[in-house]
């Protein structure tokens, strides 16, 4: 079932965006070589917690923890570990918060240190890509609309948009309906009315297309080892031009100029 919510639904889902925003704030603000993805994780939940919401994933289908964070070739659902940060890393910081009964998602990879020139363009491309998919998210455009401007933007550039997983609706429920592929055609698809709340997350390969799943039956990486980008906005469906619910303000605040930082002078070809 696909859920039409009020303007009043939509005003405390983009409540929820605002500290799942400064969440990925706090955890910008650690990301450097030697730091444990663990310790993303605990600082996630820490500061969702103390601002009044419940870290969405935590215990989803048993997912053991608040981020999903996916370094290089892993796409996405990767599980925060021991491991340490090196540099020339990529790493996917991907969350959701649930505040006042209603759920917001979204994701950011950001560069750890020196990382090639051709792998922060994929970052940087990925990342517009999400704006151009949620420019699509308006009402009388359907599905296959959004989907068909991710792919044909992020293709032209040799990129691969994995298939198998997809965006996804957003509110109550932290999946709910329809599913929001980052590929298809135009005018295919369920039709968008304005109410509708999508979380709109291409997951761009630098490789082929194919994935595969690790033996914990969470982690997904490119099948072809090469690294992944997922970036992700939480969007509400509206008459004329698409609401963006979700923030990468304070991410931005944050990594201002660092390396951590994803902008547009990363999309010049080298």
């Amino acid at each position: 079932m696909i859920f039409l919510r009020s303007d009043e639904e939509i005003a405390l889902i983009k409540i929820s965006a605002q500290v799942l925003g400064k969440a990925h704030a706090e955890v910008a603000k650690l990301i450097r070589p030697g730091v444990t993805t663990k310790e993303l994780d605990v600082v996630a939940e820490t500061f969702i917690r103390d601002n009044g919401g419940i870290p969405s994933f935590l215990g989803f289908n048993k997912f053991p923890a608040s981020l999903c964070i996916s370094v290089n070739d892993v796409v996405v659902h990767g599980f925060p570990s021991r491991y340490e940060l090196r540099d020339g890393d990529i790493i996917s910081v991907d969350c959701g918060v649930k505040l006042n009964g209603y759920h917001s998602d979204s994701a950011y990879t950001y560069p750890v240190g020196d990382v090639n020139p051709a792998i922060r363009r994929l970052l940087a491309r990925t990342k517009e890509s999400v704006y151009i998919g949620a420019e699509k998210a308006v009402e009388g455009n359907r599905v296959g609309d959004i989907g068909f401007a991710i792919q044909t933007y992020t293709e032209k550039f040799g990129y691969s948009v994995v298939r198998e997983l997809v965006g996804h609706g957003v509110g109550q429920d932290l999946h709910e309906a329809p599913e929001v592929p980052n590929y298809g055609k135009r005018g295919q698809g369920p039709r968008l009315r304005e109410g509708m709340v999508l979380a709109i997350e291409p997951m761009i390969n630098f490789g082929k297309k194919g994935i595969t799943q690790d033996r914990d039956g969470w982690t997904i990486r490119t099948i072809d080892r090469k690294p992944s980008a997922h970036f992700e906005h939480t969007v509400a469906v509206r008459k004329g031009k698409a609401e963006i619910l979700t923030t990468f303000e304070y991410i931005e605040a944050v990594t201002a100029n660092t390396s951590l930082m994803v902008e547009t002078q990363d999309l010049v070809a080298a």
